[in-house]
């Protein structure tokens, strides 16, 4: 059953109007009539009547989406329509987030959790502490929950984002193999849930907020401890049969080279992930223990960690020529830790794409940091939530 009792009352032009909200968010009575197909009478007798419900109020000017402002004369969604949750778990860390459905994120915590060293059901315990406490501090509780999206760090045996999504044979996230996180986090929350790869959720939050946005065919990556990546298609995923397209970090370099985690050779992410630039700085400059200080190092002007983050940047350009020759996309976008280092990076990279690609490809193709850095996946997550909580219920 639904926790929101209110939402079974809601037939006709008021169900729509309330759908158009949460899946647009804010809106003008002019943009609701353009959505729904409503008459402009319909559509103000209507909000009325859900203003009257407490569904629906005027939208602050002041309030803030994820990035960035709206206008004045909106109105939206209020909290007693619900909320909605994005779970970012990383190889190192968890971030939530909570969202009202008029799309403004109202708490989001990120706390560091050895993911890739504990077994998946004390990781699990952790995150639905954490949700359990962030929306405590909110206001809310799981009762008000609409829908949840978690995102993993590792391929899902679906093909889609499902309930029953289950982790493929993981080498990321050894003890998850096999597992139904979606499942385990609902029996522990009693919330509607669905399970993502991160790099997935991170395409589509850049698409819809962020470096993305008006591009017709994205490719993501995601340059982390990893490399990961997602493809985007008019504002839809393309995933392939089994769920693994846009795996550009285990194309091979070299068929002769160092035995990947993926159990083939030579693999992209063995050049260019987080994990072997890390392990090539740690005899010249040992001072630099995680990614983050690599990338810092890098933007301060130390020559080895320029050196290493040109290098995988000139790999990845590499192997996306193959990629962009195949799709013909019109943007590259680069988020994760890496990704940072901005030009440092994209300059390398955006030379050994061209020089791979065929030209026809290359020259209507723009070549773009992230712009949401470390909250991508969350936020892919909350957008994910926002548009199938119907589906969840």
């Amino acid at each position: 059953m639904d926790p929101r009792p209110w939402l079974p009352d809601l037939t006709g032009p008021p169900r729509r109007l309330v759908e158009a909200l949460r899946l647009g968010g804010p809106a003008t009575r002019a943009q609701l009539v353009e959505q729904t197909g409503l008459s402009r009478a319909t559509v103000s007798g209507y909000v009325s009547d859900l203003v009257g419900r407490g569904l629906v109020s005027p939208a602050d000017a002041a309030d803030a989406q994820p990035t960035g402002g709206r206008p004045a004369g909106l109105v939206r969604l209020t909290r007693r329509a619900g909320v909605v949750v994005g779970v970012d778990i990383g190889r190192t860390h968890v971030r939530v987030a909570v969202a009202d459905l008029s799309h403004e994120v109202v708490g989001e915590q990120v706390v560091s959790l050895a993911v890739a060293d504990l077994a998946a059901d004390a990781v699990l315990d952790a995150v639905a502490a954490r949700v359990c406490a962030e929306l405590e501090s909110v206001g809310a509780s799981t009762a008000d929950v609409a829908g949840m999206v978690v995102g993993l760090p590792t391929p899902l045996v679906s093909g889609a984002a499902t309930a029953e999504a289950t982790v493929a044979q993981s080498n990321i996230l050894p003890t998850w193999s096999g597992s139904a996180p979606a499942l385990e986090l609902r029996r522990r929350l009693a919330v509607p849930v669905i399970a993502d790869n991160d790099a997935n959720l991170g395409a589509l939050a850049e698409v819809r907020w962020g470096a993305g946005r008006g591009s017709r065919f994205t490719v993501y990556l995601k340059m982390a401890t990893g490399v990961g990546g997602a493809l985007v298609l008019d504002g839809g995923l393309l995933r392939g049969v089994g769920g693994t397209a846009g795996e550009v970090g285990h194309v091979s370099l070299d068929p002769a080279g160092a035995l990947c985690r993926c159990g083939n050779r030579g693999c992209l992410e063995l050049t260019a992930g987080g994990s072997a630039l890390l392990e090539a700085i740690r005899a010249a400059a040992p001072q630099y223990g995680d990614l983050r200080a690599l990338v810092a190092g890098a933007v301060d002007g130390d020559q080895a960690c320029r050196r290493l983050v040109a290098d995988a940047g000139t790999s990845v350009g590499l192997v996306l020529g193959g990629l962009v020759n195949t799709l013909n996309p019109d943007r590259v976008v680069v988020g994760g830790e890496l990704g940072a280092a901005g030009d440092l990076l994209i300059e390398p990279l955006r030379r050994a794409l061209v020089q791979s690609a065929i030209p026809a490809a290359a020259e209507r193709l723009a070549v773009v940091p992230g712009s949401l850095g470390g909250r991508a996946e969350v936020l892919g997550a909350l957008a994910v939530a926002l548009r199938e909580a119907d589906r969840l219920r």
